[in-house]
């Protein structure tokens, strides 16, 4: 039975989601050891998307069972207006679990991407669209200048051999201080950046006057929602070991996966230290001290090794059994 008639039924519209949906993925399980400074990290990403993102856009955060204090965070700015979908899952699905259901929930036509240690810089979005108009069988275009191994970019390759207005080129392009201050956000020490950037080699395409780095990231991405769409699903094995199957399907049907040679996203990684939250940190710099005050010891892979599995045995014990 029902009493009287549903209001709703009286609207004669409803609102439109934006063009571009911004999609954060956000997993912070506890606020100890490797994740002490997280939710800072988390607060910074988000405040620098909200600051300095000038076009219309909806935010849409899905939250992979992270604590409840986290959880907190995001209900709060949800309540506020500042998170327009909040997804809260009761259990980590996984990155690429996580796309599936991001990608699939994204109502806009563009979709970027972002775990949730990026940094988002002035100018970021028109910046990313302004290549998609530029390439419109892009697939993906992660807005820093970074080094990617040509395995999963074959199709990018082809298509600029097959345009004439198109170059490619090969060569130590990325400098040192831009490759370290990447690199040093991923963890890596000063001794395996600087041996790793002596061995790469720099595949760039020049095209109508500009200049993009052949590849992408998994951290942060723009593309086309329905682009992204057309790859799924992918399976869901593992929390971050499957993350390669959205580079091979879209190498795989065609699309290219470019990196701007502009600064337009900072990855942080799990700390602040060396970030002021406004300008890039100094080139060269970041971590550097940490790293160089590494013994010796610390830098043998055995050591390493052992040092690791100690560490996820006990995230094992005390958070999984």
């Amino acid at each position: 039975m029902r009493v009287g008639q549903n209001p709703a039924k009286f609207i004669e519209s409803v609102d439109q989601p934006e063009p571009v949906t911004v999609a954060v993925l956000v997993y912070i399980p506890f606020l100890e050891g490797y994740y002490s400074q997280s939710l800072e990290v988390l607060k910074t990403c988000l405040d620098s998307l909200w600051q300095n993102t000038l076009q219309p856009y909806d935010l849409l955060v899905f939250d992979n069972a992270s604590c409840p204090e986290v959880r907190q965070y995001l209900q709060d700015s949800h309540q506020a207006g500042k998170i327009q979908y909040l997804l809260l899952s009761s259990r980590n699905i996984g990155k690429s679990g996580a796309w599936n259901l991001i990608f699939s929930a994204a109502p806009g036509e563009y979709l970027a991407y972002a775990d949730s240690d990026i940094y988002f810089y002035p100018g970021w979005l028109p910046a990313h669209l302004k290549v998609l108009e530029a390439f419109p069988n892009a697939g993906m275009v992660t807005g820093l200048p970074m080094w990617s191994s040509a395995e999963y970019s074959t199709s990018t390759i082809e298509w600029a051999k097959n345009q004439a207005e198109a170059r490619l080129e090969r060569g130590q392009f990325l400098p040192w201080e831009d490759y370290w201050r990447h690199a040093s956000s991923l963890g890596m020490t000063l001794a395996e950046a600087q041996a790793q950037f002596a061995a790469k080699e720099d595949l760039c395409l020049f095209y109508n006057n500009q200049k993009y780095y052949v590849g992408a990231g998994h951290f942060q991405f723009v593309g086309r929602r329905q682009i992204l769409q057309s790859v799924l699903p992918f399976p869901a094995r593992r929390p971050m070991g499957d993350v390669r199957l959205l580079d091979v399907a879209l190498n795989e049907r065609g699309y290219l996966r470019l990196s701007t040679a502009e600064w337009w996203v900072q990855h942080l990684g799990n700390t602040l230290q060396g970030f002021d939250g406004q300008t890039p940190p100094l080139v060269g710099q970041k971590n550097q001290g940490a790293a160089a005050t590494r013994g010796q010891v610390w830098d043998w892979k055995p050591v390493r090794k052992f040092l690791l599995w100690v560490y996820n045995r006990t995230f094992e014990i005390l958070f999984r059994n």
